[in-house]
């Protein structure tokens, strides 16, 4: 089944690629079909998500998947959230991954609370009109580190600490991060809810 990516995040496709791989699920990013990206809104992920779900699948025909991931500072009262993706421009950087962890270290510096959650909603639909799309949550709680450390992965993975594994998403060889991630975890409950939706494997 090939499904479309409503995001151009190659870090996501490789992750979500690797992981929908055992379903059979061919994954095509919205950008290879020429598809921009779609407006986001509203202020939680699972709105968002489906947005761009339904937006991806409008105009390639497809069947669409969307994730919309975030950071949930506790200090910050659950910001950026929605606005992860952008955080740093609020602070005056350029967008992207190394600015959102520059800013997001600077805001934290007098910061005690360092508790923190990643969340990526994934919402699945069979076209743009689906009245009963796919939606699965993951979440992982840690904390955010003084400076970053390691190197595998990408947005968060660096300042993201997990007491139970000692180190951050980026120290993490990439199968360890998949399987305990957010993104993983909301992952294997949607693999779920397609073998029992769609593919009745």
């Amino acid at each position: 089944m090939k499904i479309v990516l409503a995001s151009n995040n190659r870090g996501k496709l490789a992750e979500l690629g690797a992981m929908l791989a055992p379903l059979g699920v061919e994954l095509v990013r919205q950008a290879e079909l020429g598809i921009p990206e779609a407006e986001e809104p509203f202020r939680t992920f699972v709105e968002n998500a489906l947005a761009k779900a339904r937006h991806a699948s409008r105009l390639s025909g497809l069947p669409a998947l969307a994730d919309d991931a975030g950071l949930c500072v506790d200090a910050f009262g659950g910001l950026p959230g929605v606005d992860t993706a952008f955080y740093a421009t609020q602070f005056g950087y350029a967008k992207g991954d190394d600015n959102n962890v520059k800013a997001l270290l600077a805001q934290m510096a007098t910061q005690d609370n360092r508790r923190a959650a990643l969340v990526s909603t994934l919402v699945a639909v069979r076209s743009a009109d689906d009245p009963e799309p796919l939606i699965a949550a993951g979440r992982v709680v840690g904390e955010i580190t003084r400076a970053p450390v390691g190197n595998n992965g990408f947005g968060f993975d660096p300042v993201m600490y997990l007491p139970a594994f000692g180190q951050t998403f980026a120290q993490l060889p990439t199968e360890v991060k998949n399987a305990n991630s957010h993104r993983g975890k909301a992952t294997r409950l949607m693999m779920q809810l397609m073998r029992e939706q769609w593919l009745q494997v």
